[in-house]
């Protein structure tokens, strides 16, 4: 059961049932239907209904507002009533236009991991510590101090899937809960290779004398399952969660209402699972060996291009979860030749990532970024990346690429001196007694260690302050408070005017959608030009096939809707002239559509069009500017 089937149930019986309707379309806010009579549908439970905003009549259509979470509702509306096809409906565009590639993958990372963030980020603090004083001596790897400070800090980082698990379901639509399995899962011990291996021999082995040998030590229904170690890996359970979510909507369609609490999720799980330990797994390993053995390749050609190739990728590779065929390199070099010098390269991605950080810090004061980027910081400097990875340079995408290509410069530098480690363990500066060569007690790996950690703030920090900007139509605004004459330093985004015209109230909109404010605060403006240009620098998330509703998400978060005219969906995008379309990057000014005001007038529509921003509660205020007309709305956070 979907989250708003109750909902759409009951809107389809207070409407009169589904044989009292004709259709039904959905805009940005609200249900469209045309009913065969008005008068049976249910006005006041309507009304009072939870999920409902308000019920309206206008221009032969029956309308439930229903707010920014119309579209699922309607999904689920067209469940109740067995229509499975809804292209026709006024949001076909998001069925046909699609984000590229990178900008879809940054959509779902980012949209995973941010709200596990905050706790990323203390559990890599905590872990980065602990690091900290067993170098300093000042307790032993054996103290229980030591195992509950690892614990605390350890325990979010190996079983990261099980919260991957939990967020990437909500991303996808999927029953958390099943999420959360799916993780677990993963993080079972016995599935684990490790426990396998030490446990007893392999049944056999596959693949024999190539790349992708594998030694299987259990099977499923006689099919060989190929183990891996899927505790503390990112891909997988992603990959899994996004498979079950397309297993438990076909099932939702399939199964009877009254079995589907029960065999749904049953399902969903063995299907999911199954294929993730037989296929997602092996893939992520044979993956995995792949990369490993390309670095080694072309270290043996050049160390420098290799060194480079290492520490350019590191990010991308962490992410992936590639970074697994590295480290088994890592671990047999030091152990089989006493020292490792083709993973090393890699050391200077923490001290570049920390620059970038600390770089962008300066550039920017908006403490909602410097909640997440200060303890990001502090990780990276104890030689844990992922929570700024996560939580900074893949949202923010350019400090991402900035990383990576100073890294490979320096990566380069290291693998050209042939930079070695002869110890396992520590992070970050706690590394570099580990440089020290045992037989001779040289520093020489030390001194080259040092020089690339210099490199790495300085390149990283001048090529951020350089090269990377904070939205320009963000700034900050100094307020006085008469009480004590203390200056407040309040951020605002500055929402520029997307349409030439009067600006008027929300109040002389006449649809109360708009003009009560259900749907977020802003103001209106009566055009006197065909023309909408951006108001903000950000991305295009709507914009509806009939070209009359545009919305745009500002860099920094703000939801802004576009609204030209009122009821001028019936138009079916007649006189409308889109110049963008959803998944964009836009900037301020940039046109984004053409209309024909008059041909509009004629067809009898109001040309009042509303500019409000959706996510207001997100925010203190949104309040209007009074300068010479270029900026229309202001929103504090």
């Amino acid at each position: 059961m979907g989250k708003y089937t109750n909902l759409a149930k009951d809107i389809v019986t207070n409407v009169g049932g589904k044989e009292n309707i004709v259709s039904l379309k959905h805009c940005i806010t609200r249900l469209r239907f045309k009913l065969k009579d008005e008068s049976i549908a249910n006005d006041d439970i309507l009304n009072n209904m939870d999920g409902v905003v308000t019920v309206m009549k206008a221009g032969g259509q029956y309308q439930v507002v229903i707010g920014n979470h119309v579209t699922q509702v309607f999904d689920e509306v067209n469940q109740v009533l067995g229509i499975t096809d809804t292209t026709d409906s006024d949001n076909s565009e998001e069925n046909v236009e699609k984000q590229g590639i990178f900008n879809a993958f940054i959509d779902v990372i980012s949209g995973i991991f941010q709200p596990i963030l905050v706790a990323l980020s203390a559990a890599g603090v905590i872990k980065g510590f602990n690091t900290l004083f067993i170098s300093l001596h000042w307790y032993s790897q054996t103290s229980g101090t030591y195992n509950v400070l690892n614990a605390i800090g350890d325990s979010m980082f190996t079983f990261l899937p099980i919260l991957l698990g939990l967020t990437a379901a909500k991303k996808f639509n999927l029953n958390q809960y099943v999420g959360l399995i799916i993780g677990a899962s993963l993080c079972y011990p016995a599935i684990q290779l490790d426990t396998l291996s030490k446990a007893g021999k392999p049944l056999y082995t596959l693949f024999s004398g190539t790349l992708f040998q594998s030694e299987v030590y259990q099977s499923f229904l006689r099919i060989p399952l190929i183990s891996m170690n899927y505790t503390s890996t990112v891909i997988p359970v992603i990959l899994i969660c996004y498979f079950a979510s397309k297993v438990e909507k076909s099932l939702n369609k399939v199964i009877p209402d009254m079995v589907k609490f029960f065999f749904v999720p049953i399902i969903t799980l063995l299907v999911s699972l199954t294929l993730g330990f037989l296929v997602i797994g092996p893939l992520a390993t044979f993956g995995s060996n792949l990369v490993g053995s390309a670095i080694l390749a072309v270290r043996n050609f050049s160390p420098l291009v290799a060194g480079a190739l290492v520490a350019g990728f590191w990010q991308v590779l962490v992410v992936f979860g590639l970074h697994w065929g590295i480290i088994p390199i890592y671990f047999n070099n030091i152990v089989t030749n006493g020292f490792d010098n083709v993973m090393m390269p890699y050391y200077c991605t923490t001290f570049i990532t920390s620059a970038v950080l600390i770089a962008m810090l300066l550039k920017n004061k908006d403490k909602s970024f410097r909640k997440v980027a200060i303890p990001a910081t502090i990780s990276s400097l104890l030689g844990i990346t992922e929570p700024a990875v996560y939580g900074v340079l893949i949202p923010k995408k350019k400090p991402l690429l900035i990383s990576c290509i100073v890294s490979a410069i320096v990566g380069g530098f290291y693998g050209f001196f042939n930079l070695r480690k002869f110890a396992m363990g520590g992070m970050g500066f706690f590394e570099l007694p580990g440089m020290i060569d045992p037989k001779t007690h040289s520093m020489s790996n030390v001194y080259i260690a040092l020089i690339g950690i210099v490199l790495s703030f300085v390149l990283g920090f001048i090529a951020t302050m350089i090269f990377w900007k904070e939205d320009p139509s963000k700034d900050k605004v100094v307020t006085s408070q008469n009480d004590d004459e203390k200056n407040v330093n309040v951020s605002q985004e500055l929402i520029q005017t997307p349409l030439e015209g009067k600006v008027l109230p929300l109040s002389e909109v006449k649809d109360e959608v708009f003009s009560k404010g259900y749907i977020g605060k802003g103001l209106a403006i009566e055009p006197t030009k065909g023309e909408v240009i951006s108001p903000v620098n950000g991305t295009i998330t709507t914009f509806f096939p009939t070209g009359h509703v545009i919305g745009i998400t500002s860099d920094s978060g703000v939801e802004i809707l576009i609204h030209v005219g009122m009821d001028t969906v019936n138009l079916e995008g007649k006189y409308f002239t889109p110049l963008v379309k959803k998944g964009d990057k836009v900037t301020v000014g940039q046109k984004l559509l053409n209309f024909d005001l008059e041909g509009i007038k004629k067809e009898g529509y109001s040309i009042i069009t509303p500019v409000v921003v959706t996510n207001s509660a997100q925010y203190k205020d949104v309040v209007t500017v009074s300068d010479n007309g270029k900026n229309l709305l202001s929103v504090l956070v």
